[in-house]
């Protein structure tokens, strides 16, 4: 078994949450990165979302307590693949980086 080892810099999209139970905590947050290419001459900029999940206990905590929407962050983590199924009953496939460690940024 491997996983894919993934950087991101971008900007933070809302407000870290915590999730899970009190046995298994969790925060996350989503994570803004962008792409800058040309089309017909003309500067686009795609921008991508990730969900970032937070585990380790002090780690977690920080981003919980410092962490806030617009901030710059550099995420070190790895891939996640799963399924969340919907009211439905229909199942989605979806990604999540594991954060391994955060990097702040200053804020302006």
């Amino acid at each position: 078994m491997f996983s894919i080892n993934v950087q991101l810099l971008g900007r933070v999209g809302a407000d870290p949450q915590k999730r899970g139970s009190e046995q298994h905590p969790v925060v996350v947050f989503s994570l803004a990165t962008h792409t800058n290419y040309k089309t017909d001459g003309e500067l686009t900029q795609k921008t991508d979302w990730h969900r970032v999940c937070v585990f380790k206990p002090n780690l977690r905590e920080a981003i919980y307590q410092h962490l806030t929407k617009g901030q710059r962050v550099m995420v070190n983590g790895r891939l996640s693949y799963g399924e969340i199924k919907d009211d439905s009953g229909m199942t989605k496939p979806t990604t999540a980086i594991i954060a391994d460690d955060i990097v702040f940024f200053q804020r302006n």
